[in-house]
């Protein structure tokens, strides 16, 4: 199999016309798959530099492969980049497998250089065969529909062009055109996972289903499809997941799945749905959980999934002193007096009034509602935990956490949204002073 014909089995004209136009960076092993790569690349007419791990497991043989693929790039006229990384170290502060460890370490650096360096993407060589080993570790890891479905082509900036020919077409290829390469001698040993599905599991199968490998490729196609559609019908079903109606929602025998599938991309596992559909069907609120920049909680009439306040103990300062609107990280209305004051011109809540001493304060600012935090509500002669006062207005976890505070010298004087304190209070028909509205969308 020469150029031409790799390329054309490879490439659709839309996507080469694409990646044409991009900087890509190629992972760069020295074995036989990302040489083949590197090589098809150049001949589509593509702009590659390449980027080579040394892990430093092999002793002389990681010392070969690098001078390989040094030569290689040299004689090639590619740009390389080379990193030694200490995989014993990781471990020690990460813990798990050397497999783990070394894909760790991979993508941070490739992720790295995608975003730092401009490149378009990063093509690293995962073929056809790779796909069925994946599909296998998967199912034996216990998966849903996306783990059989195997790796993406592109996703989040790696590339994987080759999953549509077999490594034997790879070896094919680098015959037709003279191509060297080295080969790392772990891949026969069965210490690893992966090396023994290669290695005793598949070709045992083969033995007795000549054609396997075809037809579990057929079928994670086929579960690829099947998994867009529940996506699709979970983002139809759960327009919003940001508040889910309980009563209507938990009625379906699939809330847990249509759930998962819906915010999966968030990094919700399967467990965590379920047990949060479960717990709003027996009526239990309060509960959440927290996965990255997000929170799913579980309130009285509705699952919440929304995102999470990126620094609860950021303090935005705030001027007061001119009429505006402002928009971050809440839109609230500044407005000076005018007509003589009259307490139901606020409520106390959404809208409240203070008077134009507030001014005087060195500091004003917004800021997140922290555990223990105190202050004197309107009408009151003594403090009240904001704890307690949420508690009485029953909030739900959500709202709790994203309660905002306006402070002023370090006295809280608005609990937004749901109190004013006793402190700045305006004389009824003065005109001396500030009136702040949350606007609520």
């Amino acid at each position: 199999m020469n150029h031409e014909e790799l390329i054309n089995k490879v490439f659709t004209a839309d996507e080469l016309r694409e990646v044409r136009s991009e900087r890509v960076l190629v992972a760069l092993s020295g074995g036989a798959d990302s040489v083949a790569l590197l090589r098809l690349l150049l001949a589509a007419g593509i702009d590659c530099h390449a980027a080579h791990c040394n892990f430093h497991l092999r002793g002389e043989e990681s010392m070969r492969d690098e001078r390989f693929v040094r030569d290689l790039c040299q004689r090639l006229g590619v740009p390389l980049a080379v990193k030694d990384f200490d995989v014993a170290a990781w471990r020690q502060q990460h813990g798990g497998s050397v497999e783990m460890a070394c894909r760790e370490l991979r993508y941070a650096w490739f992720e790295q250089k995608l975003y730092q360096e401009g490149y378009g993407r990063i093509a690293v060589a995962h073929h056809a065969d790779d796909q069925v080993e994946t599909f296998f570790l998967n199912l034996l890891r216990g998966t849903g529909l996306r783990g059989l479905t195997g790796m993406k082509r592109l996703n989040e900036g790696i590339w994987r062009p080759l999953l549509g020919v077999t490594r034997s077409d790879l070896i094919d290829y680098l015959d037709s055109i003279g191509q060297d390469y080295v080969t790392d001698s772990t891949n026969a040993q069965n210490d690893y996972r992966r090396n023994r599905i290669r290695n005793v599991i598949l070709p045992l199968i083969e033995q007795h289903f000549p054609d396997a490998r075809a037809r579990i490729l057929d079928t994670m196609q086929n579960l690829e499809v099947d998994h867009e559609l529940l996506e699709y019908v979970a983002e139809d079903y759960i327009d919003d997941y940001s508040s889910i109606d309980i009563e209507d929602f938990c009625e379906n025998p699939y809330a847990p799945t249509l759930l998962y599938y819906r915010i999966r991309r968030l990094g919700f596992n399967r467990d965590q749905c379920r047990q949060a559909v479960e717990a709003a069907r027996q009526g239990r609120s309060g509960g959440h959980f927290t996965v990255g920049d997000h929170v799913l909680a579980m309130n009285r009439s509705t699952l919440n999934v929304l995102p999470l306040n990126p620094d609860p103990d950021a303090e935005i300062p705030i001027d007061l002193g001119e009429e505006r609107e402002i928009y971050n990280p809440l839109h609230l209305k500044i407005q000076r007096g005018g007509a003589p004051f009259n307490p139901h011109m606020c409520n106390g809540s959404v809208c409240v009034a203070f008077s134009t001493q507030l001014l005087d304060s060195h500091r004003v600012v917004l800021r997140l509602w922290r555990r223990g935090d105190r202050f004197q509500p309107f009408g009151m002669n003594g403090t009240k935990l904001v704890s307690d006062l949420f508690n009485d207005l029953k909030l739900d976890y959500f709202h709790k956490q994203n309660a905002w505070l306006l402070e002023a010298d370090g006295r809280i004087v608005w609990v937004i949204g749901r109190r004013s304190s006793a402190h700045f209070p305006v004389e009824i028909g003065s005109q001396d002073y500030i009136m702040l509205t949350e606007i609520i969308p």
